[in-house]
């Protein structure tokens, strides 16, 4: 199944709040899955001193994966097709 990576911006914010995006997107991912759509969060990076986070999905496809972060409220600057190398 194809990986997407989702980038954000996320300067400044709390780490609270990153903790809460990260649940909003693997709850939002099991929502989708039990409704049928195969999707699933990977993980995520996050550069603290600049704001920068990656965001890894496998799913079917780009639009299930802009859907997942539209209906969890989540931020976005761009979604790409990716190759997840973890050994």
């Amino acid at each position: 199944m194809p990986v997407f990576m989702v980038e954000r911006d996320l300067k400044g914010i709390a780490m609270e709040d990153l903790a809460g995006a990260q649940k909003a997107a693997i709850s939002k991912a099991a929502e989708m899955r039990a409704a049928g759509t195969e999707i699933r969060y990977i993980r995520s990076t996050f550069a603290p001193q600049d704001g920068r986070c990656m965001c890894l999905f496998e799913a079917a496809t780009e639009d299930d994966v802009r859907a997942l972060n539209d209906q969890a409220g989540l931020p976005y600057s761009g979604i790409v097709t990716a190759m997840d190398l973890t050994p």
